[in-house]
């Protein structure tokens, strides 16, 4: 989020260092991310120490705690875990905070991975898609639907966009292509072979891989992590739609040099891919038609609701 929450920073800065026991002599805002409901900030501490303190109106779930130290016990040291290991995030009013260790490089977005990393990419997911969760893990991770609701959410929005005067030129000219996406998600959902439910990330492209140069990868954001098919983490490699390089030939033989022989379903991979742009283009509008959003949140979320949509309405996209 790139907006500012209305929070007194003192007070949240007095707050971390009572929760987690550090000395902090700054707190810097970082304006990353599209949750509109989590905010980040950057932690200095008196001995020298850095955190990342995420910030979120409402709970964490459960498997966002849990997870990621089970994944670190398990020798997945790429797996960025919170300071605490069980819980919700410590609170805050009306939301809730958790704090992990700081990595420096920024994410691979932008710049992409090297053939190294493609070949760690492919090794974490292979790894992380072989780990048995713990009954405690098990108990707390959703299990995959085979059904959207964000269709009904673009449908509802729709008519708000249309009439929109930030909105309404956007919609008369994307509107029936967006409808078309939402029929599509409803026909491959009804069309899928449910496949071997794994651990998933479910939002592991290359904005939530850190690395510094050619450094080792560190994976953020779990989330929302949960029981599905590979191929719910495997979209986000084999499409063409997240981060600025994406995979080619050569860059899918190092993923599988890393990951292991691999055959993805692709009806799964189509309705993951459409299902997400149609989950993101429904965050968008709903952002976009907040009364409370800026005018710079308005414009960042506009532009990345547009590249979705110029996507969807080329001819040439299929799911």
């Amino acid at each position: 989020m790139i907006d500012k929450p209305d929070i007194d920073e003192r007070t949240l800065a007095a707050e971390v260092a009572a929760a987690w026991s550090v000395d902090v002599v700054d707190l810097v805002f970082m304006p990353v991310g599209l949750d509109g409901h989590a905010w980040a900030y950057r932690v200095e501490t008196a001995d020298g120490g850095r955190y990342f303190l995420k910030v979120r109106r409402g709970d964490f779930t459960p498997a966002a705690v849990l997870l990621p130290s089970l994944l670190r016990a398990q020798g997945l040291r790429q797996v960025v875990a919170p300071l605490d290991h069980a819980g919700a995030g410590r609170g805050f009013g009306g939301y809730r905070l958790l704090l992990y260790p700081f990595h420096d490089g920024g994410s691979r977005w932008g710049r992409g991975l090297t053939d190294r990393q493609w070949i760690e990419y492919g090794d974490f997911l292979g790894r992380l898609h072989r780990v048995t969760p713990s009954a405690e893990v098990a108990a707390v991770l959703p299990v995959e639907p085979y059904r959207s609701s964000a269709g009904e959410r673009l449908r509802t929005l729709g008519g708000q966009a249309a009439s929109s005067e930030v909105l309404g030129a956007f919609w008369k000219r994307y509107g029936p292509a967006l409808h078309r996406l939402a029929e599509s998600v409803d026909d491959l959902a009804s069309r899928v072979t449910p496949g071997q439910h794994v651990i998933c990330h479910a939002d592991i492209h290359p904005g939530n891989l850190i690395a510094d140069g050619d450094g080792p990868l560190h994976v953020v954001d779990w989330d929302a992590p949960i029981l599905a098919p590979r191929e719910r983490d495997l979209m986000f490699v084999y499409s063409a739609d997240f981060g600025e390089h994406p995979i080619n030939a050569r860059r899918a033989d190092l993923f599988r040099e890393g990951y292991g022989a691999l055959e993805p379903d692709p009806v799964l991979l189509s309705y993951y891919r459409s299902e997400r742009h149609l989950d993101d283009v429904a965050a968008f509008l709903g952002s976009i038609l907040d009364p409370e959003a800026s005018t710079e949140s308005r414009a960042n979320d506009l532009h990345w609701l547009t590249r979705i949509a110029e996507a969807v309405a080329d001819p040439r996209y299929a799911p």
